[in-house]
């Protein structure tokens, strides 16, 4: 493996030390996609991805990771959920790794439909073989010398969806929950909680499903050592405190089917006449 460097253009590291890394890459989107982040955590020689992406990242995260592992050290992709976004680069992974996927259950049997004939003609292995299907209440993925911790995160915004959290940097990796939708310097972490709200708000309210789910989320992650959360849109949140104004804010957030009413399901604006 080579020598990870901190100063490199494109990897952000937001851990670092005795061989257990977690970097960002924040900027690989080009032209008209969202901006997302893709996270590659490195233990002992190990690696692992969480939410990769589509192809459009696919080429300039594998030439990132390959200056720091190579193929065969990718152990997993880590998939909070099945968006484009997400896990859409998902056969070239397997075609060119020997890497397991791990996701819902829900999922697990919709991602085989990402993959084409070829592809699933070149695998060593069926495609079902190489996925890991989660049960509802999460658990632990065993992780070089340590393990990967998969929390719940159900209707926040997929129905089966997840959350990462890595107990070696006591990083909570959390998908779509804390998304900014920012276009520069994602990697800056969060300064001022209060000016961030605005580019947070619009996002939440349309895409998290309601506020008891945020609420109960909130309440299982204020249960854990969390000292950074990273979200795969936008700016981190670093340190216990800024964590907790997101953790109290989210809690509080009429979002989703709490802001639905009549007039969101009507056929006359839809266009039929009777």
């Amino acid at each position: 493996m080579s020598q990870a460097t901190p100063n490199h253009d494109k990897a952000h590291f937001l851990y670092n030390k005795d061989g257990h890394l977690c970097i960002q890459f924040s900027d690989l989107v080009v032209g008209e996609g969202i901006q997302s982040n893709q996270f590659l955590i490195i233990d002992n020689q190990r690696a692992a991805l969480i939410d990769p992406g589509g192809d459009l990242t696919y080429t300039p995260l594998n030439i990132e990771i390959s200056k720091r592992v190579k193929a065969n050290q990718l152990d997993y992709i880590f998939a909070s959920h099945q968006d484009p976004d997400i896990i859409a680069s998902l056969p070239r992974w397997m075609m060119h790794t020997q890497c397991q996927v791990v996701t819902s259950k829900l999922w697990s049997r919709f991602l085989p439909h990402l993959a084409s004939q070829f592809v699933t003609q070149q695998l060593n292995h069926n495609l079902d073989d190489r996925i890991i299907a989660m049960p509802d209440s999460g658990g632990t993925i065993a992780f070089g010398r340590s393990e990967m911790i998969v929390l719940p995160a159900h209707f926040l915004h997929s129905v089966g969806n997840f959350h990462f959290y890595d107990p070696v940097s006591k990083i909570l990796f959390s998908g779509d929950m804390g998304a900014s939708l920012i276009e520069d310097h994602a990697e800056q972490p969060v300064v001022d909680f209060e000016s961030h709200i605005p580019h947070m708000l619009g996002f939440h309210q349309r895409y998290m499903a309601s506020n008891k789910a945020c609420r109960l989320w909130a309440n299982m992650v204020r249960q854990i050592d969390v000292e950074m959360m990273v979200p795969q849109h936008g700016s981190p949140f670093v340190g216990r405190a800024m964590v907790n104004n997101f953790l109290d804010w989210i809690s509080n957030l009429a979002c989703g089917i709490d802001l639905m009413n009549q007039q969101h399901f009507d056929a006359g604006k839809a266009g039929y006449k009777q």
